[in-house]
């Protein structure tokens, strides 16, 4: 779904780097001033430093004149305030709004949205509220909820990333190969052996110990060198419970003296 953030005459500088760089992290680009401050905002030192590497977005970001040319192609409109209007549209948390204009039963599909941060001084305007179909409060402290505008996006733009289903789950990549499932079974083998020469595991009454690590190894997904190295401790348990007792070498008993 297009995603249109629109900051209305905003007066710092470094709160547009800040957008640009909160709106790319959620992976979103189409950024819109609506009469800021300064003419020259996107190129002042300030928005570059504060954009911290988003200029991807301040070089598509586009400047307007008025709220009107910066809805083209917008159909859903999101004002953001602390606190709710005596009059014009609902109030809603962010998360709540989304879960019911994305959910299936929804009687108005979305075809592009947009939110709207007003400026640092006065907020958004009520005039500009008033147009919007939802007015987004930030679940915050009621004795100090004051936002940002960096802060605030940030927040609605991870909720609405968040309802738009993510960027799926972030898994470690395995160091090496996975063994494969003989080789797991060899290494269990391997390491029961192991435990019996402990003492650790009965083989007359052995109960669930077994399956229940080769469960846990399962879970693991191990790679061939991490079978290696468990063989390894199995095999050295083994040779250890051989010769329980080894004779001192000729260096160490020299230490010894």
């Amino acid at each position: 779904m297009h995603t249109r953030f629109i900051l209305i005459q905003t007066s710092h500088a470094g709160n547009v780097g800040a957008a640009a760089r909160a709106m790319k992290t959620m992976g979103f680009d189409d950024l819109v001033l609506v009469a800021p401050r300064w003419a020259n905002v996107l190129r002042r030192e300030e928005t570059i430093q504060r954009a911290s590497g988003a200029l991807d977005v301040l070089d598509k970001a586009r400047i307007v004149e008025t709220l009107d040319e910066a809805l083209e192609g917008i159909d859903h409109l999101c004002a953001t305030a602390m606190t709710p209007r005596d009059f014009g549209p609902p109030t809603r948390w962010p998360r709540e709004h989304f879960s019911q204009i994305l959910a299936p039963q929804a009687t108005s599909p979305v075809g592009g949205m947009a939110f709207l941060f007003g400026s640092e001084r006065f907020g958004m305007t009520n005039e500009d509220v008033y147009r919007c179909h939802v007015c987004l409060s930030i679940p915050s402290n009621p004795q100090f909820g004051s936002l940002n505008i960096g802060a605030a996006l940030q927040v609605i733009a991870y909720e609405w990333r968040l309802a738009l289903g993510g960027f799926g789950a972030l898994t470690p990549t395995p160091s090496g190969e996975l063994a494969d499932a003989a080789q797991v079974s060899g290494m269990l083998s391997h390491l029961e052996q192991s435990l019996v020469a402990l003492g650790f595991l009965d083989p007359q009454a052995p109960k669930k110990l077994m399956p229940r690590l080769n469960q846990l190894f399962n879970r693991a997904a191990l790679t061939q060198e991490e079978i290696h190295i468990l063989r390894g401790i199995a095999k050295a348990v083994l040779q250890k419970s051989e010769h329980p007792n080894p004779k001192p070498s000729k260096a160490m008993a020299q230490r010894l003296d």
